[in-house]
This record gives C-alpha cells, sequence and structure tokens, in this order.
C-alpha cells in the first residue's frame, strides 16, 4: 500500500492566515497597537519560533499592558480554532484514499495545539493517523518522525512520497528517507541549490493530485 505523509501548517491548513486573523482579535481584545501585527507575525515566524520564546517577546514589547498569563493562553489557542481545510484538498485527499494510499500527517510542533488543529478540521476522520513532533521527541527533517508515521500504520516507506511547505523540514526530510517530495510553494520560488523537491506544487491539493497520477 503506497505511503503518503503530509505536512499539517501552511500545507494542509494555513496555519499563518489563521494565525493572523487570531492576533488581530487577541490585539483589539487587548488594546494593543494593530500596527505591531507585522512585528509578531515575524518573531512567530510561521510558528517555527518556540512559543515561550514568542511569550516572552510580546511581555517584554508590551509590560504591563499585557500579562504573560494573556500572551501564553493566545498561543495555546493560537490557530487551532480558526484553522480550515479548504474542500479542494478534502477531496483530494479523499481520492488518494480511495485510490489505495496510506495518508499520514507529519507535523512539527506541540500535540495539544496540533491535534485540536487535526480534529476542529475534521482530518481526524479522513486521514489514516498523525504523528506530532513533541509525542516522539524528534522534529522534522529528522528520519525518525517518518519512521514512526509509517510504523503507527504498518505501511512501509518504500516508495513514500512526502508533501510539505518547508524545504528543510520536509523536502530535506524526504531526501533523509529515500523519498520522493512535492513541495507546496504557495507561489514562493526555491531557493535552496544543495537540494531539490521531485515536484512543485502551488497548493496541497494539486500535491496530492500529482502523488496520485491525476493530471493538471
Amino acid at each position: 500500500m503506497p505511503l503518503l505523509l503530509i505536512d499539517l501548517d501552511n500545507t494542509l491548513v494555513d496555519r499563518d492566515a489563521a494565525f493572523g486573523e487570531a492576533a488581530t482579535a487577541f490585539f483589539a481584545e487587548h488594546a494593543l497597537p494593530m500596527t505591531d501585527l507585522d512585528w509578531l507575525l515575524s518573531v512567530d515566524a510561521g510558528g517555527y519560533t518556540p512559543r515561550h520564546d514568542v511569550a516572552q517577546a510580546m511581555a517584554d514589547r508590551y509590560g504591563a499592558a499585557l500579562p504573560v498569563s494573556a500572551a501564553r493562553t493566545f498561543l495555546d489557542r493560537g490557530a487551532a480554532d480558526r484553522v480550515v481545510l479548504p474542500d479542494v484538498t478534502r477531496d483530494a485527499l479523499g481520492r488518494a484514499i480511495a485510490a489505495g494510499w496510506t495518508c499520514v500527517i507529519v507535523t512539527n510542533g506541540r500535540v495539544a495545539q496540533q491535534e485540536a488543529k487535526i480534529r476542529n478540521t475534521r482530518l481526524d476522520g479522513i486521514v489514516h493517523g498523525w504523528v506530532v513532533s513533541e509525542a516522539i521527541g524528534h522534529k522534522k527533517p529528522a528520519p525518525e518522525i517518518f519512521h514512526a508515521a509509517a510504523e503507527a500504520t504498518g505501511v512501509s516507506l518504500h516508495q513514500a512520497w512526502v508533501v510539505g511547505d518547508s524545504a528543510h523540514a520536509d523536502i530535506r526530510g524526504a531526501m533523509g528517507i529515500g523519498a520522493q517530495s512535492v513541495w507546496v510553494s504557495g507561489g514562493r520560488p526555491w531557493t535552496e541549490a544543495a537540494y531539490r523537491p521531485t515536484y512543485v506544487a502551488d497548493d496541497a491539493a494539486s500535491a496530492v493530485n500529482h502523488v496520485i497520477g491525476i493530471p493538471k
């Protein structure tokens, strides 16, 4: 049975857009300057900055105007309450599963937050499983997290595909396990000189369709 290992944030769901919406609401609630939204998004770095570092940066910037506990609560929920799975992506996953593919989400992050996103978008009723770096003790691109995904479903990594938006975490991770890969570019140019994905797609639906052999 073929195996599709697919990223969550900014691949299956637009995590940055959801985080931006959540941040806008949070700033309004706490009367913080909306002109600082770009600053927060920069500090957050697409979710790659550790939560406690983002919370500390917010505390340092706003002082008594923002309790650290409020910042931490906001970051705990993060984008989880606002992420959306596009219908085209849901349909593409359905086609992959109908074609016999085993689909597993492989995501860096904390279990509580990532599983909330998976359940809120009802991905838990579509995919065969998921692995989260916090639970595994290894982050992408480490091969251990991909091996854990394969072991969780009893499917071999032989001829597996990795789909994701991160050159380092996903595409380099695919190389580490000898898998083919699709980079979800979102319109960005590829800039890595040392390695390249097998294929480049604009979005997750197009990436999945390519993997399972559906032409553009």
